[in-house]
């Protein structure tokens, strides 16, 4: 089974995709992690982004806080708007979740990457809250600049036909992700 989390920044996807991945036993794939390490690869090495995000050596970075500072945020919208870059990733993305097992959370996971999962959540919060959230998370300045980029993104950003949505806002992440295993529960004995 593969599950697909996207929404809009501070919505929770990367919090509650950890989380369920843990409860379910799964694998967990960070896609925005993914565009992070090869635009740290690109600062640090220099290179095109295109054959670095085809390539490997921007694995190395996934786990490396480096890929979430202020400098990473700045270079990382143009790597991920990128539309070379984009497909080299989605290659390494698909090949991942093709062993199923899997939560994957990312913008157009399960619409581009993986349209045929199992289970589609779309995770959605009021802008307020989520801006709050990023600001607690990443400092009121780049919590700014998460949401900037989130506007600008807004067309990509688009839940797929037949994906859940859940609100977010007054649910702690233990609640989310309840939901969300009720939701593979159904899916499995379904």
């Amino acid at each position: 089974m593969v599950v697909t989390i996207d929404g809009p920044a501070g919505a929770g996807k990367s919090t509650v995709a950890r989380a369920l991945a843990a409860r379910l036993g799964f694998r967990v794939l960070d896609t925005g992690a993914m565009y992070r390490a090869v635009a740290l690869e690109q600062l640090l090495e220099g290179g095109d982004r295109v054959a670095i995000a085809a390539g490997d050596a921007w694995h190395r970075h996934l786990d490396d806080a480096a890929i979430r500072t202020p400098a990473i945020d700045e270079a990382v919208g143009a790597v991920a708007g990128d539309p070379a870059v984009r497909a080299a990733l989605h290659a390494h993305q698909r090949a991942f979740l093709a062993d199923g097992r899997a939560v994957a959370e990312g913008r157009d996971i399960g619409n581009v990457v993986w349209p045929d999962a199992e289970l589609k959540v779309w995770l959605d919060a009021d802008p307020a809250v989520r801006a709050g959230r990023r600001s607690e998370e990443a400092g009121a300045e780049r919590g700014a600049l998460a949401l900037e980029r989130d506007r600008r993104d807004a067309a990509q950003t688009v839940a797929a036909p037949d994906a859940v949505v859940i609100r977010t806002d007054a649910l702690t992440v233990d609640g989310v992700v309840e939901a969300i295993v009720r939701l593979v529960e159904e899916r499995r004995n379904g």
